[in-house]
């Protein structure tokens, strides 16, 4: 993981951090539509706050790239200096990202009851809002582009997506819950 010390702007205004929640990789390596759609939500909301220190996370590898690695280069694209990325290339999934990112924000001694924003997917964002919750910070998601409408056909596929989370989202938290007891 790369270092980085928490810088200020010449206001002396701390970043603030902003999680970028990773998405599955093409097998190329490539980005999904997800993955930029979730950069282009944190870069749009970034460009209302005097400072962001973007955090991606995702390590989960394809074509020797990681999500984090990929989302730095789509920052780079939208003109986002490296000195406002702060990579966390090991987490392999949600749970794995919040443990990882809390090291990160303890680390740059982000406090507890400070506003913490994370950009995700619609469909994602309960689940990340609930475990960063249950780890003790004070998330936000930032703003995301509407559902999609899904024509009739679709709609196996967004209750399966839907019962996912669900499920997801409680099994996640129960190994938060179990993390926080144990460390």
């Amino acid at each position: 993981m790369q270092t980085h010390k928490l810088r200020t702007t010449r206001h002396a205004t701390p970043q603030e951090p902003l999680l970028l929640f990773g998405a599955a990789l093409k097998p190329d390596g490539s980005p999904t539509q997800t993955l930029r759609n979730r950069v282009a939500a944190a870069v749009r909301f970034g460009q209302s706050r005097p400072a962001i220190l973007y955090i991606p996370t995702g390590g989960a590898p394809k074509n020797a790239q990681t999500e984090a690695s990929v989302m730095r280069k789509l920052l780079h694209a939208h003109a986002i200096p490296d000195t406002s990325i702060l990579l966390e290339d090991t987490a392999s999934d949600t749970f794995a990202s919040i443990k990882a990112c809390s090291a990160v924000l303890r680390r740059l001694k982000h406090p507890k009851r400070a506003p913490l924003y994370f950009a995700t997917s619609t469909y994602h964002a309960p689940r990340c809002w609930v475990l960063l919750r249950l780890a003790g910070w004070m998330p936000h998601a930032v703003p995301y582009h509407p559902f999609p409408i899904f024509p009739q056909s679709n709609y196996a596929k967004v209750l399966l997506v839907i019962a996912h989370e669900i499920l997801a989202t409680l099994w996640d938290s129960l190994l938060v819950l179990l993390w926080r007891i144990v460390r």
